[in-house]
């Protein structure tokens, strides 16, 4: 059988890297849970999110750490308390029609 070659990509402008950050965060159940539960309210109390997700508050930290990392949550602390909510900016623009181009037979990178 013949193999098709590989274009390189390595001299692209496009980050795939970025885009793979962004698509392994969505990955997760519990993760999609924690951004349609911030996408319910304006921003939600880290201790608010416990009960309401039932989660360990060290789980839920490590499903913080890995959308805030990918730029889909923002956080801000008041006081002792963290409270999160969903940057609405980065989830529409990695849901966008930018994004989907790149995958669109002759796209113009």
């Amino acid at each position: 059988m013949k193999s098709l070659p590989i274009k390189d990509n390595s001299k692209s402008n496009i980050s795939f890297n970025h885009y793979k950050q962004k698509f392994k965060a969505l990955a997760d159940e519990k993760r999609l849970e924690i951004m349609h539960e911030l996408a319910r309210h304006e921003s939600v109390c880290v201790c608010d999110l416990t009960d309401i997700l039932d989660l360990s508050q060290s789980k839920l930290s490590y499903h913080l750490k890995i959308l805030l990392d990918a730029g889909f949550i923002l956080k801000e602390t008041r006081g002792t308390w963290s409270y999160y909510k969903l940057n609405e900016q980065e989830v529409n623009h990695v849901l966008s029609e930018e994004l989907c181009c790149l995958f669109r037979k002759g796209a113009k990178h």
